[in-house]
């Protein structure tokens, strides 16, 4: 089973329980040393506790970065996509007939699986998204050099070839940066390795000053819980948290143009 699979509810739930059962555990650990011996201080675990919890902090703002750097890509990719369709499909309108029609009306379809690719939550179904869309760039491709090749010195054709490219490559950079690109393992490992430590660190201290369980504890369970469900959420592919206003004004536009 892939983490993705995993439902973005269970992410939050599962996170608050392990951040409470490590905050128990360590407050568990440190009544039982109080009640062991009175040498251990309350001081030098405040400082161990406060240095695990700005490592917990750190990595935190580690994943985080990761995910709104390619929020922020996400975001300037859309609005490129939308001018790079539009483009091409006003510079269509220099080809002959009829592959001006079956262009203007594949880019039309091309621009509505972009839509449908953001939306959607299934891995499979993004899989055939994926190939439908690469059909219709291998034809509009197809269709573009057998023009060229009548007039191989043809100004318009180059620029129709160079606006194309531009939705190819655009393409391509969503696919890595919304699909492809995710954080590694290793930093989710480490993200809940040293958050546990850090809450059992927090539950260690107050048992060795003898202090009785707060219920403050679970307001610090859904705090850490929330972040890294919205982390989690982020990275997830198929989940558009970027508006394609942009996109959907050019549907509109390509469909007023028929």
């Amino acid at each position: 089973m892939s983490i993705d699979s995993i439902p973005i509810w269970v992410v939050f739930v599962a996170t608050s329980l392990i951040v409470l059962a490590s905050i128990f555990a360590g407050f568990r650990l440190g009544l039982s040393a109080h009640r062991r011996s009175e040498e251990e201080k309350e001081a030098p675990i405040s400082g161990v506790s406060g240095a695990v919890l700005a490592l917990t902090a750190f990595m935190l703002v580690f994943t985080f970065s990761l995910v709104a750097e390619r929020y922020d890509a996400r975001k300037a990719l859309v609005r490129e996509e939308a001018n790079a369709i539009r483009t091409t499909y006003l510079r269509a309108d220099f080809m002959p007939e009829p592959d001006r029609a079956e262009t203007k009306a594949l880019l039309g379809t091309y621009t509505r699986l972009r839509l449908e690719f953001v939306r959607a939550n299934n891995i499979k179904y993004l899989g055939e998204l994926q190939i439908e869309t690469d059909r219709i760039q291998r034809r509009l491709w197809n269709m573009a050099v057998s023009n060229a090749e009548r007039d191989m010195n043809s100004d318009v054709a180059a620029l129709y070839i160079e606006s194309l490219n531009n939705v190819f490559e655009i393409h391509a950079s969503r696919v890595a940066i919304g699909l492809q690109l995710r954080i590694p393992i290793r930093v989710w490992v480490v993200l809940y390795g040293i958050t546990i430590l850090g809450m059992m660190s927090i539950g260690y201290h107050a048992g060795i000053a003898g202090s009785k369980w707060s219920q403050a504890t679970l307001i610090l369970a859904l705090s850490f819980a929330l972040m890294t469900t919205m982390i989690a959420s982020l990275d997830r592919p198929g989940r558009s948290h970027v508006t394609q206003q942009p996109l959907v004004d050019v549907q509109g536009f390509i469909a007023a143009g028929k």
